[in-house]
């Protein structure tokens, strides 16, 4: 794994500077510990089942996962929530979570496509304050909180400067394309390459190696929890397809689509959406500044 180096921003007191490197190196261990247990699967020879709930398929990789970043991250007093965990809503009483995605990217592991990854958010009092996400096959590692900024495989990014959509690099999901939600979008003037997992989308978007993303289907807080901490403490910005502010740790996993990117496309996007997105609401720009 890529050696982590920690950088140090803004003006909180130390102790909280102190906690927040404490939790960046824990979601590192736990990262470093995932990508052991990961190194007994070959993706795209890997057995899979469908989940009980319907929500998908699952390997012993995304079981096996789960466990190691249950075992390394979570500790007295802080909640849980995985997409592989039955959910405790006792969570709900915690002010500190632990959002998790032991494999994201299901679909892409099972076919070997090297677009999946393990994702771990931190929360504090509903906002993701802190993640990390790590691919595995390409040995990529995003790490960062609002109070450190962002880094990738050790380098300090953010998210992109690109001010016009024209010729923009913008990540859909390859579900979505094939089930055909961009084919209004195939005259726009920015490239839309396909890639799968909305975390590491998200992670690509933080690192300043895309310029914009977004999905008009709903997602689950597991699925995004730690790409919208990337995303923001880069410089870039998330909201929903409603233009609000996403929370976590309610008692609904369930969020709706949402869109991302560098802070100075936000209003051209979402004025782009607006008029271009049939089965979306409106997303006017209004500043939350």
């Amino acid at each position: 794994m890529p050696k982590w180096k920690s950088q140090t921003k803004g003006t909180l007191p130390p102790m909280e500077r102190t906690n927040i490197h404490r939790i960046l190196a824990r979601i590192r261990e736990a990262l470093e510990a995932a990508g052991v247990a990961l190194a007994d699967f070959v993706p795209g020879a890997v057995a899979s089942s469908e989940k009980s709930s319907g929500r998908g398929p699952v390997t012993e990789a995304d079981l096996a996962v789960n466990r190691v970043l249950r075992d390394t991250l979570l500790r007295k007093g802080e909640g849980w929530l995985s997409e592989e965990s039955v959910d405790d809503f006792d969570r709900l009483r915690k002010s500190r979570v632990w959002i998790v995605d032991p494999l994201d990217g299901t679909l892409e592991f099972i076919a070997g496509v090297p677009e999946w990854c393990v994702s771990i958010g931190w929360i504090e009092d509903g906002r993701s304050v802190a993640g990390g996400i790590y691919n595995p096959v390409t040995r990529e590692l995003f790490l960062g909180s609002l109070e450190t900024g962002v880094t990738y495989n050790g380098t300090s990014v953010t998210a992109s400067k690109t001010a016009d959509l024209s010729g923009a690099v913008v990540l859909a999901s390859r579900s979505e394309v094939k089930r055909g939600e961009w084919d209004n979008f195939e005259e726009a003037p920015f490239h839309i390459r396909p890639t799968g997992s909305v975390a590491y989308k998200l992670a690509l978007v933080a690192a300043g190696l895309a310029d914009a993303t977004w999905t008009l289907s709903p997602k689950n807080e597991w699925d995004i929890a730690a790409g919208v901490a990337l995303v923001e403490s880069a410089g870039g910005f998330v909201q929903s397809l409603e233009n609000s502010l996403l929370t976590f740790n309610r008692r609904s996993p369930r969020l709706p689509g949402l869109i991302a990117g560098g802070a100075s496309l936000r209003a051209e996007l979402s004025e782009f959406l607006s008029s271009r997105c049939r089965n979306a609401q409106p997303v006017p720009f209004r500043s939350r500044l």
